[in-house]
Parts: C-alpha cells; sequence; structure tokens
C-alpha cells in the first residue's frame, strides 16, 4: 500500500520513513516538509494513505485531511499527532479523518493502524478518545481566543489593543476571564491549559 509522508522534523520524518519501509506492504512514496505540499503531491501519486503530522508549516495536517477528503476521497488519511487535545480530535473527525495517533506510539502498532485505515476502518488512540468524552466544550469566546493566542505569541496588553483596536483595559478584562474560565493560576498556565484542550 502506497503512503504519503508529511512531517516537517526531518528526524522523525526520515526514523518514521525508514521504520514504516520495513514493512513489506508499505511502500513510502513521498516525504514531504511542508503541508500545502500535500494536496498536489497526493493527486499527482495518488497514495492509498496520507500519514500527517497535526501540526505542520503553511498548512496543518487535519486541514489538509480536509482537503483531501474533498479532492481525492480515495486517499485516507492518518493524523500523527503530540497534540492530543479534545478540540483536535474533534475537528479530525470532522475532516473525515481515518486515523488520529499519538507519535509515541510504537511503530509495529502504527503500521498496523496504518492497514485497519486502508481496510476502510478508523484507527482512533483510545486515550484520545477518552479524554475528549471527558472534555467539555470549549468556554472561551472567539474574542477571548484572539486575545490568548496573541499573548501565547509574546504580545503585550498593549500590543494586543493595538492589533484588535481595543482598550488596554478590555485586553485586561478578557485576560482576567481566560485566567478564570480555565481555572489556572496565571495567563501562562491559561495559555498551556487551553492550548492543551485545543481551545487556541
Amino acid at each position: 500500500m502506497t503512503v504519503l509522508l508529511a512531517e516537517d522534523m526531518p528526524l522523525i520524518r526520515q526514523a518514521l520513513a525508514a521504520l514504516l519501509s520495513r514493512e513489506q506492504d508499505i511502500d513510502i512514496v513521498a516525504e514531504l516538509d511542508r503541508g500545502e505540499q500535500i494536496v498536489p503531491t497526493a493527486l499527482r501519486l495518488r497514495p492509498r494513505i496520507a500519514l500527517l503530522d497535526i501540526d505542520l508549516p503553511g498548512l496543518d495536517g487535519i486541514s489538509a485531511a480536509t482537503e483531501l477528503y474533498e479532492r481525492l476521497p480515495q486517499c485516507r488519511s492518518v493524523i500523527l499527532t503530540g497534540l492530543g487535545g479534545p478540540a483536535h480530535l474533534r475537528r479530525a473527525l470532522s475532516a473525515q479523518v481515518g486515523g488520529f495517533i499519538r507519535k509515541d506510539a510504537p511503530i509495529a502498532h502504527l503500521a498496523q493502524d496504518i492497514r485497519r485505515v486502508a481496510a476502510g476502518e478508523r484507527a482512533i488512540d483510545p486515550e484520545l478518545v477518552l479524554a475528549a468524552a471527558g472534555a467539555g466544550e470549549n468556554p472561551l469566546t472567539p474574542r477571548e481566543r484572539d486575545v490568548l493566542r496573541l499573548a501565547a505569541e509574546g504580545d503585550s496588553p498593549a500590543d494586543i489593543g493595538v492589533r484588535l483596536y481595543i482598550s488596554v483595559g478590555t485586553v485586561r478584562n478578557h485576560l482576567a476571564s481566560v485566567v478564570a474560565k480555565t481555572k489556572a493560576r496565571s495567563r501562562v498556565d491559561a495559555i498551556r491549559i487551553a492550548s492543551e484542550a485545543g481551545w487556541l
């Protein structure tokens, strides 16, 4: 079965390609490091499986999987993630991905999951499913997410106010609301909690 592999970290990409190539029934036909390369390459090579890192430069893995499902539905997508937040899993499932697997999974399990997806089944890490089932919906408003996202990038409240056309006091109110809603100890802790939950 032919597999397109997209992973931006060269060491991980090369290791995955080498290990999966040892499987007699898996043929790595492309190794990519940017998300926007996925769909054009898949349309040209028509792989059976697209094994995609969730966090790619240019276009993230789930967005690429969504476009692949629309343009090349016979190519099933498997998302590799270090970001196991419930929102990421829900987004992946709505993109019709065949698999959602943690990057630290043993290679034998990954190969087996690729086979299952190629056979038309779904392969979702059970621990991620349990975490998603126990997690609530995103409590943050769109404006609070915007403010927290900019804070996570290192912007000061004054910078955030300028970028979002709101007062510094409003920025501080949003940040205080985010800290309360996430039950965080600080703004930095709120960023961590929201990122891990997939709310940003």
